[in-house]
């Protein structure tokens, strides 16, 4: 394959590089894909890319436009220090609470404010592993199209629904549907595996820093706790507290 592009300073490699940064993959409505492990991924989900940017002949793009470029050019416009020979740009797609149908005996995840892309990544992992219908990600700081979020997220974020939202419009949301929100907190008297989970429920994360905020705690149905040994530490990871809760009730309604 001869490459088309063998400049740092090429405008389509600026772009990439733009394209690190959340407001200019918002403001195009895109997200970007490094590696063939994803990018097949995400072409098995049904999306098509844009345009597909490689410096590894054997990979093959089926859909969209193809570009060659150097190796050492691509790796300059990754996210990372290496691009593993692919970078592919996709359109975001939106799921709104609108258009969310979880069943009638939904288990959701909730994540407020967590600012990690990495975390919010392995969450969704999680949620898909554990058949969960929906992540529903609540504050301003969540960047579900951060490209670390979709790496660690192992092209869940592809197929699992996740919905960017506010509390004003989740909480109706979740009450006309008969959805028992969960707080997670340390300060619960509850322990987790001492509540039922069989039914409609939906389980809040909150930030490792801060926890949940104070209208989360106002707005769920209880308080639950993962009992831990606190000596040495304070909270547990925002994404194995997931994980915890999420399998707890998979484990209940097996």
């Amino acid at each position: 394959m001869d490459h088309e592009i063998t400049s740092p300073t090429n405008d389509r490699i600026k772009w990439l590089v733009r394209l690190r940064d959340r407001k200019h993959r918002d403001a195009e409505g895109v997200f970007v894909v490094e590696g063939s492990r994803l990018f097949q991924r995400a072409l098995a989900a049904g999306l098509e890319p844009i345009v597909t940017f490689v410096s590894d002949p054997d990979i093959e793009v089926p859909v969209g436009e193809r570009v060659g470029v150097a190796p050492d050019i691509l790796d300059k416009a990754s996210y990372r220090s290496r691009s593993q020979g692919l970078i592919s740009v996709f359109e975001q797609f939106d799921v709104t609470l609108d258009r969310l149908d979880p069943g009638p005996v939904p288990l959701l995840l909730i994540v407020e404010n967590v600012e990690k892309p990495g975390n919010l990544g392995a969450m969704c992992r999680t949620a898909s592993a554990a058949g969960a219908d929906a992540v529903i990600a609540v504050g301003d700081t969540v960047d579900r199209w951060n490209p670390n979020a979709i790496r660690s997220s192992t092209g869940a974020v592809f197929t699992l629904p996740v919905v960017t939202t506010s509390w004003d419009d989740v909480e109706p949301w979740l009450a006309d549907r008969g959805v028992e929100v969960l707080a997670a907190t340390p300060r619960a008297d509850d322990k987790l595996w001492d509540v039922d989970l069989t039914g409609p429920v939906a389980i809040a994360i909150g930030a490792e820093d801060e926890g949940l905020s104070a209208r989360a705690e106002t707005t769920a149905d209880r308080l639950v706790a993962v009992p831990q040994n606190m000596t040495g530490v304070d909270s547990l990871n925002a994404s194995v507290a997931a994980g915890v809760g999420l399998f707890e009730a998979v484990r209940q309604r097996v």
